[in-house]
C-alpha cells in the first residue's frame, strides 16, 4: 500500500469528527440539525462543482444515466443521512465517541460489503482473523466511551 493512500484516508479520517464540529456549531445557528446539514451540502456541492469546472471533467453521455442499477443513486441519500446523523449526535457524544461508534459501524458494514461482495466489492469472507480484529475495535470503542 503507498504511503500517499494511507495519510490521505488519514487525513480524511480526521475530517469526519471536524465535520461533525463544525456542522454542530453551524446547526446552533439554523436551529435544526438538517438545515445545517443542507448548507453543508450546498457548499460542498459548489466545491465540487468548481472542481468539475476546473479540471475540465467531461459528464457521461445522460442518456445511459437509465442504465444504471438504482443503488448507484443512493449513495447522496447515505452521505446526507451521515450528516444529518453527526451533526445531530457529535455534541451529545463528544467527538471521539461518536467517531468510536461511527468506526465501530463502518467497519461492521465494511465486513458485510467484503463478504457478499455488494456494491461492487470484490468478495473477501469473513473469517476468524477479520472477527478478532472487529472485537479489538469494539473493545476500543467501549474504552473510549467508559473512559
Amino acid at each position: 500500500m503507498e504511503l500517499v493512500y494511507i495519510l490521505l484516508v488519514l487525513l480524511a479520517g480526521a475530517c469526519a469528527p471536524t465535520q461533525a464540529g463544525i456542522n454542530s456549531q453551524l446547526s446552533l445557528w439554523t436551529h435544526d440539525p438538517v438545515l445545517a446539514s443542507l448548507i453543508s451540502f450546498a457548499v460542498g456541492t459548489v466545491a465540487l462543482a468548481f472542481l468539475v469546472f476546473v479540471l475540465r471533467i467531461q459528464w457521461p453521455p445522460i442518456n445511459t444515466a437509465l442504465g444504471l442499477p438504482w443503488w448507484q443513486w443512493t449513495g447522496g441519500f447515505l452521505g446526507a443521512f451521515l450528516v444529518v446523523v453527526t451533526v445531530f449526535l457529535a455534541p451529545k457524544l463528544g467527538a471521539a465517541t461518536m467517531i468510536a461508534f461511527f468506526v465501530a459501524g463502518q467497519m461492521f458494514g465494511s465486513l458485510l460489503l467484503d463478504h457478499f461482495g455488494w456494491v461492487g466489492y470484490d468478495t473477501h469472507p469473513v473469517n476468524v482473523w477479520r472477527l478478532a480484529g472487529a472485537a479489538f475495535l469494539i473493545t476500543g470503542v467501549v474504552m473510549i466511551e467508559k473512559f
